[in-house]
């Protein structure tokens, strides 16, 4: 019997399988990006966001699984406020400077 609904295929990451070299790489430039929670302060307080779609978690968790995040960076402007929000400290505006360093 076809009752219209199908399967969609896993979308579960294996992050035991995924390249963190350039991760780890950020983590070193910059240390506070290791203690992000990804609460989305940053994101709430993004001028770009609600244009583009920008948003430090997506790079942040983007760069943790390994994905190629060099377009969204394009859209920042790097004005700062996500750093001003985070409630951990993280130097967002520093960690997205040296991903845009090491992207080029």
């Amino acid at each position: 019997m076809n009752f219209g609904f199908s399967l969609s295929p896993s979308s579960t990451i294996d992050l035991t399988k995924v390249d963190q070299t350039l991760y780890e790489h950020l983590v070193h430039l910059e240390p506070t990006a290791a203690v992000c929670m990804n609460c989305g302060s940053c994101g709430a307080t993004c001028t770009v966001a609600q244009y583009k779609g920008m948003s430090f978690r997506k790079v942040l968790n983007g760069i943790q699984r390994g994905q190629d995040m060099k377009p969204m960076l394009s859209s920042c402007m790097l004005c700062g406020k996500c750093t001003m929000v985070c409630p951990r400290g993280v130097n967002t505006r520093n960690v997205l400077l040296n991903l845009c360093q090491i992207y080029d």
